[in-house]
């Protein structure tokens, strides 16, 4: 018997995006809503930082569920002052969602106003089918 091929429209890695800058500081943004049953891909989940964070005192990122009262269950001080991905560091108790899950991120960039910054959050995940 032989494997029928796959056809990528239906069965791929979803993920949502959403870019952040200074003018995001020290405020919650929402990244996106994934559905009940998916599961977070956490080596191709994080951030993007293309233009570093200069603020004076903290430069760093938390990402998590908006029910997760600190909203880092997934990520927590990710550092936004290098260039390059910088991936989720959180294992949380399940990176499978039991219900729609809004994921929202913590702009921890405080001090002295930060002159620059630019990054993208990233969630990379598979839908339940």
């Amino acid at each position: 018997m032989t494997t029928p091929a796959r056809k990528y429209h239906s069965t791929q890695i979803h993920y949502l995006r959403k870019d952040i800058t200074i003018a995001d500081a020290a405020t919650t943004v929402v990244v996106g809503a994934i559905p009940s049953g998916s599961i977070i891909l956490e080596a191709i989940s994080g951030v993007y930082v293309d233009v570093v964070f200069n603020a004076g005192t903290n430069n760093r990122l938390d990402i998590g569920a908006s029910t997760d009262s600190g909203t880092n269950n997934y990520s927590t001080v990710l550092t936004l002052l290098g260039i390059g991905f910088i991936e989720l560091d959180e294992v949380a108790a399940t990176l499978k969602v039991a219900a729609d899950t809004t994921i929202s991120a913590y702009v921890d960039v405080t001090g002295t106003a930060a002159t620059t910054g630019a990054a993208s959050i990233v969630i990379a995940y598979i839908p339940a089918e």
